[in-house]
């Protein structure tokens, strides 16, 4: 099949699009800076903007499958403010949508979030359940995954960890977890991840499922920093830092042009965990899924 990633350029595209190269197919990896790719010789590149709705027009046609990777990180304030989660999110899927039904593709493949919801708690899940509400409206037939985070090299979950003790500690022992670092989170290495999400682009059994995906083990924002300090044979006193001060703290953060926001601060009011783990619909069980701990202790 002829594939086009869009966002086929980033840390899931490049391992995406790799997996598809393995199986023969087609694959095209759709980015705003492809130049930068790390990719198969045999993976084309074509550069696109997905808030370009005549751009898309022209890139679209002649492929069988469109997966939309696109993505702002949940992690991070958007350069442009909270809006471009509707300007990439939402606006990016509609136009991807559109020229996919007016190209007669024949499948479209959306990468979620989590807790995608048109009425979220923040305006990374909110966009990103209006995205889902197009993809289940359109013509084209329609998979949808909804990962937790996802870890491996390249990936910039594991570093935000460390990030984070620089914006709220610089240059102390003591580490201030917001809520003490309860949030949870249910880490999914991208090795086990790329190969189910292929298997959405081949196989028509797929069409109109949403599959939520994790790891083999929940973990809290204490135990995923407590692992990565200890994997670098480094120790880390966490100390619990009120979710009221970390509000004010990332607020005025945002509001100054720091990396974080409020919208950041309400993301760690909610879980990041499956209701359901839908792995087993691939062949997987959560046993068979890599650790956070051995991913890190391999480095």
């Amino acid at each position: 099949m002829d594939v086009l990633v869009a966002g086929g350029t980033g840390f899931v595209g490049s391992y995406l699009c790799r997996e598809l190269s393995e199986r023969g197919h087609d694959v095209t990896a759709a980015s705003r800076s492809p130049g930068d790719a790390d990719l198969p010789r045999d993976v084309a590149t074509v550069r696109l903007d997905v808030t370009d709705a005549t751009a898309v027009d022209e890139v679209v046609p002649g492929h069988d499958v469109v997966v939309n990777l696109v993505a702002l990180s949940p992690l991070f304030k958007p350069d442009g403010g909270d809006r471009m989660h509707d300007v990439i999110h939402r606006g990016g899927t509609e136009h991807l949508l559109g020229a996919a039904e007016n190209a007669d593709v024949e499948r479209f493949v959306q990468l979620s979030a989590l807790g995608a919801d048109s009425d979220g708690d923040t305006a990374y899940i909110r966009a990103k359940g209006e995205a889902e509400e197009l993809v289940r409206a359109s013509s084209v037939p329609g998979v949808i995954y909804r990962p937790s985070v996802v870890f491996g090299d390249g990936g910039e979950f594991v570093g935000f960890t460390k990030k984070l003790k620089g914006w709220f500690a610089p240059g102390v022992p003591l580490y201030p977890l917001p809520g003490g670092g309860d949030t949870r989170f249910q880490p999914i290495w991208i090795q086990d991840l790329a190969p189910m999400v292929a298997d959405g682009v081949e196989n028509d059994d797929h069409e109109g499922e949403t599959y939520e995906f994790g790891g083999p083990e929940v973990l809290t924002l204490r135990e995923v920093t407590e692992q990565v300090y200890d994997a670098e044979g480094r120790s880390v006193g966490i100390v619990p830092l009120p979710m009221g001060l970390a509000k004010v703290g990332l607020s005025v953060m945002g509001a100054v042009g720091g990396p974080m926001g409020a919208d950041q601060y309400r993301s760690l009011q909610f879980d990041n965990t499956t209701r359901r783990n839908d792995v087993s619909a691939f062949g997987a069980a959560e046993s068979d899924l890599r650790r956070l701990d051995d991913y890190l202790q391999s480095r």
